[in-house]
């Protein structure tokens, strides 16, 4: 079932998080990158957008988030689109995305932007199905226990 998520959530979302970094020999930086998981209210709700789980018997399995651009407000960015390793390929990452389209364009919002780390080649082959593209932009961030870099993604609504 996919759910808007609560502070109660913070804990689970961190745990799915740490598993796929660890894929990538990384892990979670909730002193930097990843500090908006401490608070999921505070840092989505609040600001006006939503953060949602998918849970399966019990278990948090996938995530994804929007929050609306405070400098444009036709345009949203969407964050932590994560799922389990043994659900990807399933319909449940195509969901997870459409519910958040659904609800950006429900919004109102006109645009999609958002940066996504280069080493998740296979999470950026499914959002250039959802229509998303790259117009070259990369940038190196350093808010983490080491430096990475990410691909600037956005798709017209």
């Amino acid at each position: 079932m996919i759910r808007l998520a609560t502070n109660k959530d913070s804990q689970s979302v961190v745990d799915l998080i740490s598993d796929v970094y660890a894929e990538y020999d990384d892990r979670v930086c909730l002193e930097g990158a990843e500090a908006d998981l401490l608070d999921l209210n505070a840092s989505y709700s609040d600001h006006g957008g939503c953060f949602w789980v998918l849970e399966i018997d019990g278990q948090i399995k996938g995530s994804h988030a929007v929050l609306p651009d405070p400098e444009d407000e036709s345009v949203c960015g969407f964050r932590r689109l994560y799922l389990a390793g043994e659900l990807r390929g399933s319909h449940w990452g195509h969901d997870l995305m459409q519910v958040t389209i659904d609800w950006a364009r429900d919004h109102g919002f006109r645009e999609v932007r958002f940066w996504s780390d280069t080493r998740f080649e296979r999470a950026h082959r499914f959002f250039e199905k959802f229509g998303f593209r790259r117009d070259g932009r990369a940038r190196e961030m350093h808010d983490s226990h080491e430096t990475y870099s990410e691909y600037f993604f956005s798709l017209r609504l």
